[in-house]
C-alpha cells in the first residue's frame, strides 16, 4: 500500500467509514479480536495525534504561510479536530468550511450544540438558475464533515427574493429656461 500524496489524496470522511465497518465485522466474529483491534486503532490514535502536535508546535512557533496552508487543507484539518488539536474555535471552522463553497452564497442562521444541526440561509440567486438549497445543503456538509465535524446535520433555508429593483432612466432633456 502506497502513501497518500497531493495527486491521491485520502478521503477522511471515507476512511472514517471504513475503519467503523472493519471494527464492526470484526465484533460480529470475534470478541477478543474486536477488542484488540480497538486498542490497536487506539495507540495508533494516540501516536499519530501525537506526532501532528509536535508539526503543530512547530509550525505555529513561525506563524507564517505554512500554518495557513495546513489548517485550509482538507484531509489536515480533519486530523487536527479529530485529535482535538485545531486552534481555531468551531465558529471560525464553520466560518472556514463555508467559505469553501462560497459560490452557494450561504449564511449561518444558528446552531444547535445539543443536535448538531446548523442552519444556513441560502440567499437566492439573481434569476440565473444557478444552484439549489439541496446543491448547496450537500456542498456545506462536504466541507463541514472536515472542518467541523461537531456538525451532524446542515439545514438550508432559501432568502426570500428582496424588491425588485426599479430601473431608473436619465430626467427629460433640459431646454435651458427656467
Amino acid at each position: 500500500m502506497s502513501a497518500p500524496t497531493a495527486a491521491r489524496p485520502v478521503d477522511a470522511e471515507q476512511t472514517g467509514r471504513r475503519v467503523e465497518e472493519v471494527l464492526d465485522r470484526l465484533a460480529g466474529s470475534d470478541p477478543a479480536a474486536a477488542t484488540a483491534a480497538e486498542e490497536l486503532v487506539r495507540s495508533l490514535m494516540d501516536f499519530y495525534g501525537s506526532g501532528l502536535a509536535r508539526v503543530l508546535h512547530l509550525v505555529s512557533a513561525e506563524q507564517g504561510d505554512a500554518l495557513a496552508a495546513l489548517l485550509g487543507d482538507e484531509l489536515v484539518a480533519s486530523l487536527l479536530v479529530l485529535h482535538d488539536l485545531h486552534p481555531e474555535d468551531r465558529d471560525t471552522r464553520i466560518a472556514r468550511a463555508l467559505d469553501s463553497v462560497r459560490e452557494h452564497a450561504l449564511d449561518i442562521v444558528d446552531f444547535d450544540e445539543k443536535s448538531g444541526v446548523l442552519t444556513l440561509r441560502a440567499r437566492e440567486a439573481g434569476g440565473c438558475g444557478c444552484g439549489s438549497g439541496a446543491a448547496a445543503g450537500e456542498a456545506a456538509r462536504a466541507a463541514l464533515a472536515c472542518f467541523a465535524p461537531e456538525v451532524t446535520a446542515v439545514e438550508v433555508r432559501t432568502a426570500p427574493a428582496g424588491p425588485a429593483l426599479l430601473q431608473i432612466g436619465t430626467g427629460p432633456a433640459s431646454t435651458g429656461t427656467r
